[in-house]
């Protein structure tokens, strides 16, 4: 999470959005970078809403516009899948090795999904809160050009991004049904996405 006090801005980190990038690029110029532990830098609203917005509000009289990214969420849960991938899980319950892309998708789906598959939701991550804290300007991760040219404008600087935190490459094929058991689970997923302006 960045905030940017002037411009009344506060930057979530969605994890698996590449929000990483933007706050290599822009740990300087920001007035706040939380990125450090994972719990506080991937803040979602929920937890914004209740620590950091009423810092600001209470001590400084000023409300803070939210800027969060989605990505699809079938490529998301191949970031996740990928990710898990990596040597430095292997033997770990979070590890993703030896399962394939369909299984880590129909075990994402369960009720209480294993340690492997439990990534939490952009859905939630970016629910609207009942005193109406909510994301003010979300944007598509595969529309990463509406992000940059939205933050150039509103910073008033040019942003030069570098690729962090990229997931290894892996196999992601995927059965037709294994995508239907998904949106038809979390389709709360697939209409928040689909609700954003296309790229």
């Amino acid at each position: 999470m960045m905030i940017f006090f002037k411009e009344r801005l506060a930057l979530l980190s969605v994890p698996k959005t590449g929000t990483t990038a933007f706050q290599a690029a822009l740990r300087n110029r920001a007035d706040m970078v939380i990125s450090d532990p994972p719990e506080l830098k991937h803040a979602p609203v929920y937890r914004y809403n209740r620590w950091v917005r009423p810092m600001f509000e209470k001590v400084c009289g000023a409300e803070l516009e939210v800027v969060a990214v989605m990505r699809e969420p079938v490529s998301w849960l191949g970031s996740w899948y990928r990710y898990r991938q990596r040597p430095g899980l292997d033997g770990n319950p979070n590890s993703t090795k030896g399962v394939s892309f369909d299984e880590f998708l129909h075990a994402y789906c369960k009720g209480k999904p294993p340690a492997f598959a439990n990534v939490g939701s952009q859905a939630k991550f970016l629910e609207a809160q009942p005193n109406g804290c909510k994301v003010s300007h979300l944007f598509r991760y595969e529309d990463q050009d509406a992000l940059l040219a939205f933050l150039q404008q509103r910073l008033d600087q040019d942003i030069q991004l570098e690729r962090k935190n990229v997931s290894p490459r892996g196999d992601l094929t995927l059965s037709p049904d294994a995508e239907a058991h998904y949106r038809r689970k979390k389709p709360a997923e697939f209409e928040l996405y689909e609700s954003l302006l296309p790229c």
